[in-house]
């Protein structure tokens, strides 16, 4: 918080001014591994108010009405978003991700075998939901086609697939939406 106030009192945000309208026009949905944090916008010479940056593990959209495509809709239709960009990488800890040691960390920070059989017996997979993917160009490809073919998308939207390498930021393109119609 001492920081905070430091920032603030030394006028320090006014490096960062900019408006909710994005300047390139575009939403990137990224993993939140920490070695994206800053390299994935760096690696492609963008700025604080250039993009939508989206987070979360894996770059995954598996709900067609969870938050993050959610707020992909809203980059789109209300701060004036015309591309997307999903963004997974190499040596993702999503993708080897397996559900049942985080369960039993759940259960260790007070999460009861009840509340587990009450989420089963109420249709909810926590397993499943927890499980990570095996190929990262799969699920890029997956998580395209899921916004892409989103009703609520608009078919003239680009939705780009991209692989980082978290070491040096190097960018594989796996699917050009300007030439993707169906993936």
């Amino acid at each position: 918080m001492k920081r905070n106030e430091d920032f603030v009192n030394n006028q320090e945000y006014k490096a960062y001014a900019t408006d909710k309208t994005p300047n390139k026009k575009a939403v990137f949905l990224t993993c939140m591994d920490t070695r994206l944090s800053e390299l994935a916008t760096k690696a492609f010479g963008l700025k604080n108010g250039d993009i939508k940056q989206l987070k979360n593990a894996g770059a995954v959209v598996s709900h067609p009405y969870g938050s993050t495509m959610r707020s992909i809709l809203v980059a789109v239709y209300a701060l004036g978003v015309d591309e997307v960009f999903i963004m997974g990488h190499h040596d993702c800890g999503f993708g080897a991700l397996k559900p049942q040691p985080v369960m039993e960390e759940m259960k260790k920070r007070g999460i009861s075998d009840d509340t587990f059989n009450t989420l089963e017996h109420s249709g909810i997979d926590v397993s499943d939901w927890l499980k990570g993917f095996d190929s990262v160009e799969e699920s890029v490809k997956e998580t395209v086609n899921n916004v892409k073919n989103h009703p609520l998308l608009a078919k003239s939207i680009p939705v780009h697939g991209l692989i980082m390498d978290p070491e040096t930021g190097k960018a594989e393109l796996v699917i050009n939406g300007y030439q993707a119609t169906e993936n």
